[in-house]
């Protein structure tokens, strides 16, 4: 279901930067698991460039059951450009969510005026991709911005609604990246360093694909995947509970 979308941008991602492969452990990269009902595949890409240090997306194809596009996009540490990310699940035709979004990495009123504002008129024509749901996992009003797509749908939705929305976030997103000026002051650059790997430690505190994944692949996979490719620089916290001596 979301090829597409996958292929819209890794053409996009090729034409527009000077790409070098990010290595990924051969384990990581690809694997195919035949636990449960039906086999599920899952595959893995990652590249960077001067602009981009980290250009992650992930695929994974379990027929009917499940399809999932999901991505993070993390600029360079000398530019304060907000996270993209994306995330589109399916399971069957009837069960399908998606999340799309510029993820801001600082929210005081300049940063929010230059970087998350400029979504407005895209986010205004897809209202019905805009729905007003629970977040069970995350604070809103963390790492999203007002003009998140987030939405229950369905496939026809998926192909000629969410598609288009889909590649106007994209294009101000490349348009954002054109335009930012790379900072010079280490104390500039060292808050953006630490709100990026924030953000990793916040992630995969709370990432509810962590037991989709130990279903398909076992928790140990699971945990290396997300410690070691989606979110590299969280820190594993530990399930030992204190004594109570503590």
């Amino acid at each position: 279901m979301f090829q597409p979308f996958l292929q819209y941008l890794e053409k996009e991602l090729f034409s527009r930067f000077a790409l070098t492969s990010f290595p990924i452990a051969s384990d990581l990269e690809f694997q195919i698991s035949q636990r449960g009902k039906n086999p599920a595949m899952i595959e893995s890409w990652c590249y960077q460039c001067p602009q981009l240090r980290k250009i992650r997306y992930t695929y994974i194809n379990a027929g009917e059951t499940a399809q999932i596009f999901n991505s993070v996009i993390y600029p360079s540490y000398q530019y304060d450009l907000p996270l993209l990310g994306i995330d589109f699940l399916a399971f069957g035709l009837k069960k399908i969510l998606v999340v799309l979004d510029f993820q801001p990495l600082f929210r005081d009123s300049d940063y929010l005026e230059k970087y998350i504002e400029p979504i407005a008129p895209i986010r205004e024509k897809y209202n019905e991709l805009a729905q007003d749901l629970e977040m069970k996992f995350y604070d809103a009003n963390q790492y999203f911005s007002p003009y998140l797509l987030f939405a229950k749908t369905d496939a026809s939705t998926v192909i000629n609604r969410l598609f288009p929305a889909y590649q106007e976030y994209l294009q101000l997103y490349w348009q954002l990246v054109e335009q930012a000026q790379p900072k010079t002051d280490p104390a500039e650059i060292e808050r953006i360093v630490k709100a990026q790997k924030d953000y990793d430690q916040y992630s995969a505190e709370r990432d509810p694909a962590s037991g989709l994944f130990n279903s398909y692949f076992g928790h140990e996979w699971s945990s290396k995947f997300l410690h070691e490719f989606l979110f590299e620089d969280a820190v594993p916290v530990s399930v030992t509970a204190p004594s109570r001596n503590q």
